[in-house]
């Protein structure tokens, strides 16, 4: 006679959903609801389930944090490349200051390093 997933692994299986479905970009409440209803569980457990989901979530921050940087800038030069290869310009202007300011770039820089250019007009004489 087999008795069924102990209640452990039936947690861990409940709360590995939610943290997939946090990734749908909704407020905790409304994860925290949407739990509840679709594990048919009460809200005080689908809070303790969301507490328990906010630990993995910082664990994987702490975790992942030194390669994010790096992945990061991957992104933004795909996204610059799509930018610009479907004349997205502004998108592509955006996107390269942010590229400039995480190398530390500066405005200050980016002003000494530009030519100064001066343009005088004069009457035409008579």
């Amino acid at each position: 006679m087999h008795a069924g997933p102990s209640p452990d692994a039936v947690i861990e299986a409940r709360r590995r959903r939610l943290y997939k479905r946090q990734l749908d970009g909704l407020s905790a409440r409304a994860l925290v609801y949407d739990h509840a209803e679709k594990e048919d569980i009460s809200i005080a457990t689908a809070w303790r389930d969301w507490t328990a989901v906010k630990d993995m979530v910082d664990e994987d921050w702490k975790r992942d944090r030194e390669n994010m940087l790096a992945r990061l800038q991957h992104m933004r030069t795909k996204l610059f490349h799509q930018a610009l290869k479907k004349g997205q310009l502004q998108t592509a202007t955006q996107v390269l200051d942010s590229i400039g300011r995480v190398i530390g770039e500066s405005i200050e820089t980016v002003n000494i390093q530009a030519p100064d250019l001066t343009i005088k007009i004069q009457d035409k004489p008579d």
